[in-house]
């Protein structure tokens, strides 16, 4: 009977022990595909992700308390990114969740945030068209990349081009981003016939075709590529330009989910000239970018992360940076993790960001003000920057050029 009782004040003493220790940390949860097709762009928005965290921890958590990760791999499967999104939510009871790289990812988990009033921070480019309270846009909307990008091609900068392929993966994303640009050059007085549209399912990797055919429909005019291709099939795609001799200064390809980290395992020296629109470059200079890179690479080596020295930062791991700070920064403003009052408390926020400027938190549209840039690839896989806005710019979510 003893023994019994002993057992029972050692089990009731560990109990109170785990819930207090529970009470001593915010749970915040990160959502990014591990493996799978988008393994390739994802797992680094995971690793900076965990790198903020350690970032904030050391400079004292969030209202006195430690942040502490929870890591779910949603393995490039759409309707699984809705159940990890419950879990999350409902187990793991996490203040926030950082996550989703496709639309597709984001459309699957977002009725589980409206539904159980979670907030997730969203760090990647997108078509628009959506604005849900629960979450926070902390990549571009279309008029804060897409139609930057092709405003620079049909200038005299970017080649005066007057034929256009938009190339895509098949799902939400390319479709309404390409839907919004065929509106816009259309408006802009380039005929139907000078447009070609194709997409390519996830994971696609023989575009010899579709290539030897767009270099069909580029004779006689001005041509460029308006790449939406998302995830590993951007590998063979590069390659296979660079195989059939597409040069950027006959037929230049700008893409708007290729950076960095995308070209890290390509032979880029073919591929010079090609562009990328994005908010931000790893080879922006500034005193910013300097020191998160420094962090990067030093967070890299001390967690032996695979790639070592050659890994690079990225549009959406600054995004991720950005909106994991200001989501810090509001529950510290408003002294909670309440969601409906994080929410109040995010707008208007700043976070000097290593773009180089002071980023805003819009006070209506939970997206942000950003800088819009054009890089060309450079032989070692960086990007010279050709074009940028000179200040940040507002967000338009909903696009004047496709009905509501």
């Amino acid at each position: 009977m003893k023994s019994r009782l002993i057992l029972c004040i050692l089990l009731l003493g560990l109990m109170f022990s785990t819930i207090a220790h529970a009470a001593d940390t915010i749970k915040v949860g990160i959502l990014h595909s591990l493996s799978g097709t988008m393994a390739i762009s994802e797992t680094s928005l995971k690793d900076v992700a965990l790198m903020t965290i350690d970032e904030i921890n050391a400079k004292g958590g969030v209202l006195g308390k430690k942040l502490e990760p929870v890591v779910v791999d949603p393995a490039s499967n759409w309707p699984l990114f809705a159940e990890k999104a419950r879990e999350l939510l409902v187990k793991d009871k996490v203040a926030a969740v950082f996550g989703c790289w496709t639309s597709v990812s984001r459309k699957s988990v977002l009725p589980v945030f409206e539904e159980l009033n979670g907030l997730l921070f969203y760090p990647v480019q997108y078509e628009g068209q959506e604005l849900s309270k629960n979450v926070f846009y902390t990549g571009a909307a279309p008029n804060q990349q897409a139609i930057p990008a092709v405003e620079y091609l049909m200038g005299k900068e970017g080649g005066s081009a007057k034929r256009f392929v938009l190339l895509g993966t098949d799902y939400v994303y390319p479709r309404t981003t390409n839907k919004i640009l065929r509106a816009f050059l259309i408006k802009q007085g380039i005929p139907e016939s000078d447009i070609m549209e194709q997409y390519t399912p996830f994971g696609h990797s023989d575009y010899q075709t579709i290539v030897s055919d767009i270099k069909k429909f580029a004779v006689g005019k001005r041509t460029a590529i308006i790449s939406t291709i998302n995830g590993d099939s951007n590998v063979p795609f590069y390659k296979e330009l660079a195989n059939q001799g597409v040069k950027a200064q006959d037929i230049p390809c700008v893409a708007f989910s290729v950076g960095e980290e995308e070209l890290r395992g390509i032979d880029t020296k073919p591929l010079v000239g090609h562009l990328a629109a994005w908010n931000y470059f790893m080879s922006v200079k500034n005193p910013t970018n300097a020191e998160f890179i420094k962090s990067w690479k030093e967070y890299v080596k001390k967690n032996n992360l695979p790639g070592g020295d050659k890994r690079v930062t990225n549009d959406p791991m600054e995004a991720t940076y950005i909106g994991m700070h200001m989501w810090a920064q509001a529950v510290a403003k408003a002294g909670t993790t309440d969601v409906d009052k994080v929410i109040d408390a995010m707008a208007g926020q700043e976070f000097k960001a290593p773009c180089g400027y002071v980023i805003t938190m819009d006070k209506e549209n939970h997206h942000l003000h950003k800088p819009v840039m054009i890089g060309e690839v450079k032989g070692d896989g960086q990007f010279s920057i050709v074009w940028q806005t000179k200040a940040p710019i507002r967000a338009e979510p909903w696009s004047p050029y496709i009905p509501k």
